[in-house]
């Protein structure tokens, strides 16, 4: 099966009007194949007689295995615990719960304000009403609410002790990390 294939060259090229390209005949490929064939058939002489040279030459002494010295364990001192023994991991006896006698009052019902933590409390104003201070505070979603003297507010049981005209005064319920409850005072700033 022949593949003729004709090219049409431009006009401006009038030396040559058609090209005619035709795949490479069984013939011309075998000639190039016993070329390139015959180019690897060198000798190997000068490959052998290296070989021979280097397998002549006396083989080195192969050095001895070096000594190993022997471990020397080194002893802490005061460390008799095994540090892989999985009894170390349980507690000696049940933890110490340090009672100072502070008791949450989980009986009243909550106030709004202490649904949200109290570093998204912001005061932004106070109003005086029938000779009462009350401070304006912000909630994180943008809404004012007012609150009076023993309101709380914040999520660790913050009650108001004191409301001024710049600050409000509030005592927090916090774990003290032994069981227990230690009281916490924090100022709530007028923001400008």
């Amino acid at each position: 099966m022949k593949f003729n294939r004709i090219i049409k060259i431009p006009k401006e090229r009038s030396d040559l009007y058609f090209l005619r390209l035709k795949r490479p005949s069984v013939a011309t490929s075998l000639f190039l194949m016993a070329i390139t064939l015959s180019a690897c058939n060198q000798s190997m002489e000068d490959l052998d007689s290296y070989f021979a040279e280097q397998r002549a030459k006396p083989a080195k002494p192969i050095e001895p295995i070096p000594e190993i010295k022997p471990y020397l364990r080194y002893a802490y001192p005061k460390h008799e615990k095994d540090p892989f023994d999985i009894s170390m991991l349980i507690p000696d006896s049940a933890p110490k719960v340090m009672d100072n006698g502070i008791k949450l009052d989980t009986t009243r019902v909550k106030e709004f304000l202490e649904s949200f933590p109290l570093d998204g409390l912001s005061m932004v104003g106070t109003v005086n009403k029938e000779n009462t201070l009350w401070a304006l505070i912000k909630t994180p979603n943008g809404g004012v609410q007012s609150i009076k003297k023993d309101n709380y507010l914040g999520q660790n049981y913050g009650r108001v002790l004191s409301i001024s005209e710049t600050e409000i005064a509030i005592r927090e319920v916090v774990p003290n990390g032994s069981g227990g409850y230690k009281e916490r005072e924090t100022l709530i700033t007028l923001k400008d």
